[in-house]
C-alpha cells in the first residue's frame, strides 16, 4: 500500500505552512475523500493549535460522514507521496483522491452540509488551545474512510485559534 500525507492547506514553497483559524462554530478542518474504486486506510493523524494561554479545551473529532463540507480544494501539489509505492503510483488525484469539486478532497470548510450520518473513525478528544494530538493505528487496526464516504478532522472551539491537522493515508 501507498503512503500518502495530506493536511489542511496548499503545500508550502518559500514561506512556511500556512495556519488555518478555528473560528468558534464547528469547523472541518480537514476532509479527505477517496477516488470512486479505492478506500483509505488511516495510519495516522494529528492537530496541533497556537493559543497562547490555557484555556476551554477544543472540541476534535475524526468522523466518517455521508455529505461533504464546503471547502478549498485540495490539489495534487498539496499530497505528499511518502514512500516508493505512492512515488511510482503517478498522480494521486487522477484516482486516488477525489478533488473533482469544493465539496470534495480539501481543507477550511466554510459550510458543514447538512450531515444525516457519522460514523466515527477515532475517539473524540478535548485537547487544549496551547497543545497538539497525534495518534498512530496499530496495523490491523487502522480505521477506514470508505469510497462515496467523506473523512473529517472537525473542530468545535469556544475561542478561535490557528490549527495544523493532517492524515497519512494508505491507498
Amino acid at each position: 500500500m501507498a503512503l500518502y500525507l495530506i493536511g489542511n492547506g496548499h503545500m508550502q514553497t518559500t514561506a512556511a505552512f500556512v495556519k488555518v483559524t478555528t473560528g468558534t462554530a464547528i469547523k472541518t478542518m480537514l476532509q479527505v475523500v477517496p477516488g470512486a474504486t479505492v478506500s483509505h486506510q488511516i495510519i495516522e493523524w494529528g492537530i496541533s493549535f497556537d493559543g497562547s494561554a490555557a484555556a476551554t479545551p477544543i472540541e476534535v473529532e475524526l468522523i466518517e460522514t455521508d455529505v461533504g463540507a464546503t471547502i478549498t480544494q485540495t490539489v495534487t501539489a498539496d499530497i505528499t507521496k511518502l514512500d516508493v509505492d505512492a512515488l511510482s503510483q503517478g498522480d494521486p488525484v487522477t484516482a486516488l483522491f477525489d478533488c473533482s469539486s469544493t465539496t470534495k478532497t480539501g481543507f477550511t470548510a466554510t459550510a458543514e452540509g447538512t450531515i444525516t450520518a457519522v460514523r466515527n473513525l477515532a475517539g473524540p478528544q478535548l485537547i487544549a488551545p496551547t497543545n497538539q494530538f497525534i495518534q498512530q493505528f496499530p496495523l490491523g487496526r487502522e480505521p477506514t474512510i470508505q469510497t462515496g464516504k467523506f473523512g473529517r478532522i472537525r473542530v468545535t472551539a469556544a475561542a478561535a485559534v490557528n490549527a495544523y491537522c493532517y492524515m497519512i493515508v494508505a491507498v
